[in-house]
């Protein structure tokens, strides 16, 4: 009997996992491999996978010299893209997407930290069943433009491309993927507190129990919209 082809979901730091992704993609192989600092990161080849995940991280997207990873992780969204291959950038992921695509980072653009509204501009199964305008957790400062040929799914002011779509792959600026545990995971990692405003911190874990609930619903139809396409891949 033939085994499924596997889902690829690649990481940058070890507080920043797939989450409800992983439970979306649950019954499926899943790889996960961190490779930003592999200069020459031996990475399987589209053709062998399912879907690709690329979740968030804190450096920047097109920091080549200081994560020289970087470079084929793009490669490998650009090949997933030309291959019709389900792909979700989450974060730093979707810039990455967006980098591979031909599109501009624009470093420290805005930054957004915490629950708040997007609108969203277009339908798409990924975001639809969340509403025209959810309350999402936003965490980042960089941004880029969308890519050409690529359809506008959401947006803010501060951050014009809050989510994409290109063919099979899709990219969401804010996390879909955070749950009440991997926010409690967050807000307790020093990294990702250590530059966080007095009292912001504070500020997110009542957003959270304000907004998460209300937005799991739609998060979880989103998310198994993307798996369910894995699933006729694998």
């Amino acid at each position: 009997m033939t085994q499924p082809r596997p889902v690829l979901v690649l990481t940058h730091v070890a507080h920043e996992g797939p989450g409800l992704v992983a439970r979306a993609l649950d019954g499926l192989p899943i790889t996960t491999r961190t490779v930003l600092d592999d200069p020459e990161p031996r990475l399987p080849a589209v053709a062998d996978l399912a879907g690709l995940v690329v979740m968030g991280g804190p450096m920047d997207a097109d920091d080549d010299a200081g994560h020289p990873g970087l470079v084929a992780e793009r490669r490998l969204l650009a090949e997933a893209v030309d291959a019709g291959v389900p792909t979700l950038g989450v974060c730093l992921g979707m810039q990455l997407l967006a980098l591979a695509l031909g599109a501009p980072l624009h470093r420290r653009h805005g930054t957004e930290i915490g629950f708040a509204p997007v609108d969203v501009v277009a339908h798409d199964p990924l975001l639809a069943p969340a509403g025209p305008r959810p309350t999402v957790l936003h965490w980042h400062s960089d941004a880029v433009d969308l890519p050409a040929g690529a359809t506008l799914l959401a947006s803010t002011t501060t951050t014009p491309v809050q989510a994409f779509r290109a063919g099979s792959a899709v990219g969401t600026q804010f996390h879909l993927e955070v749950d009440a545990g991997v926010l409690d995971l967050w807000l307790s990692t020093p990294q990702m507190v250590a530059d966080l405003e007095p009292g912001e911190a504070d500020a997110i874990r009542l957003g959270s129990r304000q907004h998460l609930a209300a937005l799991r619903p739609g998060a979880d139809l989103g998310l198994a919209s993307f798996a369910d396409a894995v699933r006729e891949r694998a």
